[in-house]
């Protein structure tokens, strides 16, 4: 690689209030860091966009640090290795890890993880076999138990994580329904995904009613996606002793007055059930477990993905607010390179 190779980075300059725009984030353009042992340069292939990231943006404590001010931001993503100071990897090596938005990442061999091409494309290392998939993964199978004959209920569910949740759970014998933004993803979920039910929220008059329709037997396990008026709903169909892994509450990201709601605390007593919120490091010493079981279901076709692919790295930024319109079927990405 060129000592003068240029790079292409996008930093968070101001703190976003409400939805955040495009004046909130800077490119600048820099030259690549040049590796010194034990480290080696990626040239970014994919980046991954996702909901979490808007609570970094935020200079609040959680279960992750806040971004930093005018330091690029990190994510997921899949990139290949054009040059090498490390006995781990060499050049042509394709890798995942938590990485900068930029063109290349100069980083400790430590922070990447080498991927197989063969089992699966690069870009499915960030959904099926990445943060969602095993997001999905743990959090309704350690949380959410869901048994045979049971019914699962998914909010987001054409979103990453959502759409795994649903086919997990029918893996599991559970009857799945799901909740989407947009009849196109409802058929999705139904005629692609073999959901029982799907209800556009968007369009739906009562969504209350529409779920005592779609689940006669009440609710037994709630993935939570969105939290807001969409989870008020369910949580008043709730059984006894029904499951609730809370992984992502995006109906409250943007919101600059607080998230109000009806207060649940007599309905969960009442009906005994168990609200968790996880987040996917609390299950680093399994993911491999995980990945085993989703690598096996992907083989066998029992489980399908989908990719909404933004081509180009300039338009990372615009992919990422495009997550709060709801553009996304599946996971969202950022191909930046071939």
């Amino acid at each position: 690689m060129s000592q003068t190779t240029k790079n292409r980075q996008v930093l968070l300059i101001k703190r976003p209030e409400g939805l955040p725009t495009p004046g909130d984030f800077k490119f600048k353009d820099t030259e690549v860091q040049q590796p010194q042992e034990g480290q080696v340069v990626v040239k970014t292939l994919y980046l991954s966009v996702d909901p979490y990231m808007r609570g970094r943006m935020n200079d609040s404590k959680s279960y992750i640090p806040p971004y930093q001010l005018n330091e690029v931001i990190k994510g997921g993503a899949v990139g290949e290795i054009v040059e090498s100071k490390s006995d781990k990897y060499k050049e042509g090596d394709k890798v995942i890890g938590m990485l900068g938005w930029q063109l290349f990442n100069t980083v400790d061999d430590s922070k990447v993880t080498k991927i197989d091409e063969s089992i699966a494309p690069v870009s499915a290392y960030l959904s099926v076999l990445g943060l969602t998939g095993l997001t999905a993964y743990f959090g309704l199978l350690d949380i959410g138990q869901p048994k045979e004959g049971e019914t699962v209920v998914v909010s987001g569910a054409a979103g990453s994580v959502g759409m795994f949740v649903g086919q997990i759970a029918k893996i599991k014998g559970a009857r799945v329904v799901g909740i989407a933004g947009t009849d196109e993803k409802c058929d999705y979920l139904m005629k692609e995904l073999n959901f029982d039910e799907a209800i556009n929220y968007k369009t739906t008059d009562n969504i209350k009613q529409d779920l005592e329709k779609a689940c006669p037997d009440g609710v037994d396990v709630y993935f939570d996606n969105v939290g807001g008026s969409i989870s008020d709903a369910v949580m008043s169909l709730l059984n006894d002793h029904a499951r609730i892994p809370l992984c992502g509450a995006i109906s409250s990201y943007n919101s600059t007055d607080g998230d109000m709601g009806p207060r649940i605390h007599g309905q969960m007593i009442k009906t005994r059930s168990l609200l968790k919120g996880f987040v996917l490091s609390d299950y680093a010493d399994r993911q491999s477990e995980g990945l085993q079981e989703l690598g096996k279901w992907l083989s066998e076709g029992k489980l399908k993905y989908e990719e909404t692919v933004v081509d180009g790295f300039d338009n990372v930024v615009e992919a990422f607010l495009q997550l709060f319109k709801g553009a996304n079927l599946g996971k969202m990405l950022v191909k930046v390179s071939e």
